[in-house]
């Protein structure tokens, strides 16, 4: 199984900045050729040929390259300047100018086109939705924005493959979930920058702005203070409170895994797997497989194997996995450990898994290297060293599941996102697959939707859900004075 037909492409096209570049090229047949071909030979990487104007003599064009640096975008543009019958006309940055005044903005619902509508949406009519808010405070979420908005909290401390950058540049991480969720699921998402590394204050905080939201979503903050905050927040807020980066990373993680199962003839009782890295994302993956019934799971960090009784590079939350995790005891680095695995999981480093690793696990080996945004080995390296299956976090990505739990959470109201709401995701994803792919498709919003349909189910199963509230004096029950 291919996790994408396109896995080359993609590794080619990893990490590079996107320019624009106009040209003005002589209406003449090679005039276009002879320019690719420069930015070729320069190493540039081709994306979107747009033509722009045409007239007699010449045909401008706007030709999209991928490249490594601006230094080599310089390069690339200087060549150009030397080709007889092109003319460069302007350079642009397509990524700058997409976030130029950020990526979200708020709008109104409801036009205000008429005075009536202004006396509905402000006063005098809204005095009627704020007494019928004082008379049930459960329809808030109901008669407001709130039980379709999240907060996206962040204090900046672990964001993408960038590590501790600070909030302001966490800021279009931020944005750019808020994007996914709106046009995935439909839901408001509002970015909150804390300028904050103490877990009781982060939590105080959240706690005290948590009415204006429907689910509280935890994001890119580092480990193990991501736990504390997570533990704290549960224990205070009655609604859903939701770590992306660890469980939407393992939801995804157990899909992939159960297509992968299918694939290679696995069961999950049986099968053997190193899950290397113990931050965030592995030590939810680990808790997600071993809740799901997978029957050997090492975690491993830096030191190595995680074990019972281990004291070295710990803390109450590795602790917590060891008690649950190898049930052999093994000890050591990856070399140690990993001969005849079935399953390799990374969350950890790039490189740190090489081919001779590979050619060390079990016959048809599946291998998940998902460090960003350089992986812990190549897809296609994993592959010729004899996985059945590899990807990297371009193909198993956490935004596959959050827009659609999300969404589920918000429609039955659930007091909290429960293990089983999450393994539901992740059998939903599963068998939205095509035949050879591994996950399904990302931009296919009914995917969400689907996904949100099974997470609404098992809130309604395990208990979590809530009722819709009525508005009592719709029905004639109650007059409000």
């Amino acid at each position: 199984m291919e996790a994408h037909s396109d896995d080359l492409a993609q590794e080619q096209y990893a990490g590079k900045e996107i320019k624009i570049i106009r040209l003005r090229l002589l209406d003449k047949p090679g005039s276009l050729a002879q320019a690719l071909t420069a930015i070729g030979e320069c190493g540039g990487l081709l994306g979107d040929i747009r033509k722009i104007a045409v007239t007699s003599y010449d045909v401008s064009r706007d030709v999209s390259v991928y490249v490594r640096d601006m230094t080599h975008f310089a390069e690339i543009v200087e060549r150009l300047r030397t080709l007889p019958g092109v003319e460069v006309l302007q350079t642009r940055d397509e990524v700058v100018l997409l976030h130029e005044g950020g990526k979200t903005v708020m709008r109104s619902k409801v036009p205000l086109d008429s005075l009536t509508n202004l006396r509905m949406v402000y006063t005098p009519g809204v005095a009627q939705i704020c007494k019928a808010i004082q008379a049930q405070p459960n329809l808030l979420g109901r008669l407001t924005s709130a039980g379709n908005t999240v907060a996206i909290v962040t204090n900046g401390t672990a964001v993408l493959g960038l590590g501790n950058i600070g909030l302001g540049p966490a800021m279009p991480v931020m944005e750019g979930k808020a994007v996914l969720l709106m046009e995935m699921a439909g839901i408001n998402a509002i970015p909150i920058l804390l300028d904050s590394a103490d877990a009781d204050e982060i939590a105080t905080i959240v706690e005290k702005i948590a009415s204006t939201f429907g689910l509280i979503q935890l994001e890119d903050i580092r480990a193990p203070l991501c736990f504390e905050v997570e533990e704290r927040l549960v224990e205070r807020l009655p609604m859903p409170v939701f770590h992306d980066d660890q469980h939407g990373t393992a939801c995804v993680v157990l899909s992939a895994l159960i297509r992968a199962f299918e694939v290679t003839g696995r069961r999950k009782e049986n099968a053997r797997i190193i899950v290397n890295g113990a931050g965030a994302a592995g030590l939810a993956i680990a808790k997600l497989l071993t809740d799901f019934g997978v029957g050997h799971i090492v975690v491993a960090d830096r030191a190595g194997a995680i074990y019972s009784g281990r004291t070295e590079h710990m803390n109450p939350f590795k602790t917590a996995i060891a008690e649950r995790t190898n049930r052999d005891g093994l000890r050591g680095s990856l070399d140690a450990i990993l001969p005849g695995a079935d399953v390799f999981i990374g969350v950890s480093s790039p490189g740190v898994l090489s081919t001779k690793h590979v050619r060390s696990m079990a016959k048809d080996s599946i291998v998940f290297a998902l460090a960003n945004p350089v992986p812990e080995i190549r897809a296609r390296d994993a592959k010729e060293a004899g996985a059945a299956i590899a990807a990297d976090g371009r193909t198993i990505n956490n935004a596959l599941a959050f827009p659609g739990i999300f969404r589920g959470a918000l429609n039955s109201r659930a007091r909290r996102i429960n293990t089983e709401m999450i393994q539901a995701a992740a059998w939903s994803l599963a068998s939205q697959c095509k035949p050879n792919d591994l996950v399904p498709d990302f931009l296919r919003r009914e995917t969400h939707a689907e996904v949100a349909r099974a997470v609404s189910a098992a809130a309604e199963t395990t208990g979590v859900a809530r009722p819709e509230p009525e508005i009592a004096w719709l029905h004639g029950e109650t007059k409000l004075r």
